[in-house]
């Protein structure tokens, strides 16, 4: 029994964000139409360390396609020269249970988070958005805004980081890959006057004031994705239209989890998660006026559905080392 072995650079000449967008689409219809098997992540928090591991198994039905990856969040890293993220996929075959093959997850992680938010924009924000804020300005923020102008076409983007070099040279990279004016903010408030809102932070404290947004604004939040943390103003998903990827995960580790366990808002508050949109259960958007949160936590089926066609091609184009099992 032979595993196929993919490291990070076999990944990143397969994956393109616009495929990694299409397939992260179809993951979210599919979990809409209660097609999928996938239990919530489960964590390993180290406490001592500022970091956690987490596991984060799927089973996509119609695909016919399992798997599971194996991811950190260690914020520290930074200072120490190593990603704040990294991960590992492994697929199953459905039909024998044989590990068919462990690649790298760092890249494609990236990739799939900003895709989420790039599909959740398209079927939540308003169509004529041109002007993007940014809290926060670490890598994810540049898939982020990668994955929106696929979608909408930006004019402005306005980027808030309390590390001003950060925020530079996120400008920087971004001015040569999108056709848009690229402002460094000195201000989350001066960040907020936009069409799309994109928060990618660790924070446990909010940073995005809900008297900051005006109507009409999108907001993917990405960066809560474990318990306790939160980056909105809990009053805000008081007046927003609130969509998660998934109800339960998202109580217990995404936007949410604080405003729910505090009482501010309640499960009834939750409009539906973005694969009943997709799928046309739910509606998204109904008018020009309406504020609406994408609360992504980061789903396994997104993982798998990415993963998938890194192997497919591998096995295509003959990547990647053969390991012998036995």
């Amino acid at each position: 029994m032979d595993i196929l072995w993919l490291d990070q650079n076999d990944v990143r000449s397969i994956l393109e964000l616009s495929a990694v967008m299409e397939a992260v689409e179809k993951a979210f219809e599919q979990h809409g139409k209660k097609k999928v098997q996938m239990p919530p992540k489960s964590y390993l928090y180290f406490d001592k360390h500022n970091g956690d591991l987490r596991t984060m198994p799927a089973y996509l039905e119609e695909q016919d396609v399992a798997g599971v990856k194996i991811v950190n969040v260690h914020p520290d890293n930074r200072a120490k020269g190593l990603p704040s993220v990294m991960a590992l996929v492994v697929l199953n075959s459905t039909e024998t249970g044989q590990p068919l093959a462990v690649m790298d997850g760092t890249h494609l992680t990236d990739l799939r988070t900003g895709a989420a938010g790039g599909v959740a924009a398209k079927y939540l924000a308003r169509k004529d958005s041109h002007v993007v804020g940014i809290v926060g300005a670490g890598n994810q923020a540049k898939t982020q805004l990668m994955a929106l102008s696929l979608v909408f076409d930006i004019h402005q983007v306005k980027v808030y980081d309390i590390s001003t070099d950060r925020a530079e040279g996120f400008r920087g990279d971004m001015m040569q890959k999108i056709g848009a004016e690229i402002i460094v903010a000195s201000s989350v408030e001066e960040v907020c006057g936009c069409d799309i809102l994109v928060t990618v932070t660790p924070v446990r404290e909010p940073v995005v004031r809900s008297e900051w947004i005006r109507p009409g604004t999108h907001i993917n939040a990405i960066g809560a994705d474990a318990a306790g943390k939160e980056e909105l103003d809990p009053m805000l998903l008081t007046r927003a239209k609130v969509v998660v990827d998934d109800i339960v995960q998202a109580s217990h580790s995404g936007e949410v989890n604080v405003p729910l366990s505090d009482g501010v808002i309640t499960s009834g508050g939750i409009w539906a998660e973005i694969g009943e949109v997709i799928a046309g259960i739910k509606v998204g958007r109904e008018d020009e006026s309406e504020i609406t949160v994408f609360d992504s936590t980061g789903l396994a089926i997104q993982d798998i559905a990415t993963a998938t066609i890194v192997y497919t091609a591998a096995k295509e184009r003959g990547l990647g080392r053969s390991l012998s099992m036995f």
